[in-house]
């Protein structure tokens, strides 16, 4: 193949990741309304220039999007893409602008797939400042069950008061530990060490506990990890939540939504690298029930 062959080839695929791709006609309507739910531009995590690019693109137009930073539930492990996670179609429902980051096997304290977690770095590799976000919510938790209370707590704590202070103009929400294989106990530990620190960090903090709120949702054959549709449940699910608390879906807004989604979800993926930050606990060996979530 000559040169000038693989450049018009190389042209074609950045022109594709940079338009928008992955607009689709939603067919379905949205929960309690009737009308279609509005296309996504989905900018898929094909290198970190498209990416920077599509980030970038938000800076420039002052969307302050939703920033959604989570483990594998966000990386899209279920129906294969961050751009198909509950994150995804949340932003559909909400209709706005959303950037998403999942590293499968993050927590708040275990730096998950490819070391690019925990939280903390995670939003540090975002640069919320930039972004100016007008929502920021974090899911994890589940890959630390087994990690001292107090450890939890006090990292969560410092991952949400970070956020704050990159984001003073966002409201933080949390999303904390799915059911799943993990004892009941040990996972009721994270979970309650999750809310406390959270709340230490921003009285505000919108809270969201699958746990123990017992969501239940369609699962993959792991038995953990949504389905497709078990995603579109816990967006509906979200958003429901949010909407209390004054999120609304931009319904006015006209044109597609852009979804900016990375994700790291094994070893080798695509993703900004970024070191743990000063302090970071050296990766753990997983007990049999976890699940890189």
């Amino acid at each position: 193949m000559g040169r000038a062959s693989r450049t018009a080839i190389a042209a074609a695929v950045a022109g594709a990741v940079a338009l928008l791709a992955g607009v689709a006609a939603a067919a379905a309507a949205a929960a309690g309304g009737g009308a279609p739910r509005p296309a996504v531009a989905a900018h898929s995590a094909v290198s970190d220039r498209s990416l920077a690019s599509c980030e970038a693109g938000l800076v420039r137009s002052r969307a302050h999007p939703i920033v959604v930073l989570g483990a594998s539930f966000t990386a899209g492990v279920g129906p294969g893409s961050p751009a198909r996670s509950w994150a995804a179609d949340l932003a559909r429902l909400l209709h706005r602008d959303t950037v998403i980051y999942g590293v499968a096997g993050a927590g708040y304290v275990r730096p998950g797939a490819g070391r690019h977690g925990p939280v903390a770095a995670e939003a540090a590799a975002l640069g919320l400042r930039r972004l100016a976000p007008s929502l920021v919510i974090v899911q994890a938790g589940h890959n630390d069950i087994g990690v001292p209370p107090a450890q939890e707590q006090a990292r969560v704590e410092r991952a949400i008061a970070q956020i704050r202070a990159a984001a003073p103009g966002a409201k933080v929400a949390v999303l904390t530990v799915f059911p799943g294989h993990a004892p009941a106990g040990a996972a009721y530990l994270t979970d309650q060490a999750i809310v406390a620190g959270a709340r230490a960090a921003d009285r505000e903090v919108i809270i969201m506990d699958p746990l123990t709120a017992g969501w239940m949702y369609q699962r993959a054959r792991d038995g953990l990890h949504p389905t497709a549709a078990g995603d579109s449940w816990l967006a509906a699910e979200v958003a429901s939540v949010l909407r209390f608390y004054g999120v609304r879906p931009e319904t006015a807004r006209p044109g597609a939504v852009v979804v900016c989604a990375r994700s790291s979800a094994a070893a080798g993926s695509r993703s900004r690298k970024t070191a743990p930050p000063p302090g970071a606990a050296p990766a753990a060996t997983s007990p049999p029930w976890r699940s890189a979530t």
